[in-house]
């Protein structure tokens, strides 16, 4: 059975900049750090990188600021930028960031993950217009009050499997039907807060044991 490990982490109380490790980030990530204009977004983003490298670090025992990444070639255009990968180890990784939430997933093929907040119901009820047919339908049969929680739901499944293909929202999103597994793909639900949906796509054809970790190796 395929290792597929998740960790969801929330962002420290009282995180900033001066308490990251800052150093273990390349030149592009620093960069984008500084791009944010909030020094929430870029305590976010900040913290989402230095996990990233840290599980990352004691998964290939290469030190996290020695980490090089590239992207893949992108299904859509067969053009280098699809998912985000390794240049010097085998495993796979995807990442997503939250409000203060973050989820890193490691697995040996192909991997998507996306947490999601859950949104107000008007909003909810207008971008359920883009899904599948038959995603719109669920969200559509559902409670007005049930709405918000199930397209959460089916966007964050979404979102992770285009990960996983590394195409991101670049594919028609109407294109696949999350609801179950996608063929050639394993998709998981994950609970991580009350105000989130989130999920893991991983590039099998058979069930995977995903494990969820809630603190940073040591």
């Amino acid at each position: 059975m395929i290792d597929v490990q998740v960790w969801a982490l929330p962002v420290p109380v009282g995180a900033s900049q001066a308490t990251l490790d800052l150093t273990v980030l390349d030149e592009g990530e620093r960069r984008r750090m500084a791009a944010f204009v909030r020094d929430g977004d870029r305590v976010l983003y900040g913290f989402a990188h230095v996990a990233l490298r840290t599980i990352l670090s004691t998964l290939t025992g290469v030190a996290p600021g020695v980490l090089r990444f590239a992207r893949a070639l992108c299904p859509c255009c067969d053009k280098p930028h699809g998912r985000p990968v390794l240049t010097s180890a085998s495993r796979e990784f995807s990442l997503s960031h939250s409000r203060d939430l973050v989820l890193i997933g490691i697995a040996p093929t192909p991997i998507g993950v996306d947490a999601e907040p859950v949104p107000a119901p008007g909003v909810a009820e207008q971008l359920a217009k883009v899904l599948h047919p038959a995603e719109r339908d669920e969200v559509e049969a559902a409670l007005p009050k049930d709405r918000p929680a199930i397209f959460a739901r089916l966007w964050a499944r979404k979102e992770a499997y285009l990960k996983g293909l590394g195409t991101g929202l670049g594919r028609d999103l109407a294109a696949d039907d999350v609801r179950g597994a996608v063929e050639g793909w394993q998709l998981t639900d994950l609970s991580v807060d009350p105000g989130h949906a989130a999920a893991v796509a991983v590039n099998s054809p058979t069930p995977c044991e995903v494990r969820v970790h809630r603190t940073l190796p040591e």
